[in-house]
């Protein structure tokens, strides 16, 4: 934390909101790899969600994040059998739900061990 920086109002800068994240389209998938939601995979749904004209949020129940931040991913310490929540609005936004939720229920490409 940068010297100065009040941490009672500090929040990270990846999350959002419940109320207005509920607002936008969205599914809900479960983490089906053995190894969750780790770095590589975490970097795998960054970026493809980068290949879209959309804004994406991820949300575990407790927490929601920005799609396109490989720590506020890794954060939601999602792992195999956690159901998530993908959201997204913007031009491109169906397709990248689509995209997305397959990447995840594909298990990221990996095996599912």
């Amino acid at each position: 934390m940068p010297r100065g920086v009040s941490t009672s109002s500090w929040r990270p800068s990846c999350s959002t909101t419940r109320e207005a994240d509920s607002a936008l389209p969205g599914r809900s998938v479960t983490i089906v790899n053995a190894r969750g939601l780790h770095a590589r995979a975490a970097a795998k749904f960054t970026a493809l969600a980068e290949e879209f004209d959309a804004g994406v949020t991820v949300s575990n129940g407790r927490e929601t994040v920005g799609g396109r931040s490989i720590m506020g991913l890794l954060m939601l310490a999602a792992a195999e059998g956690t159901e998530i929540s993908i959201r997204a609005d913007g031009q491109d936004a169906d397709a990248a739900l689509a995209a997305l939720c397959d990447l995840v229920e594909a298990g990221f490409g990996e095996d599912k061990e």
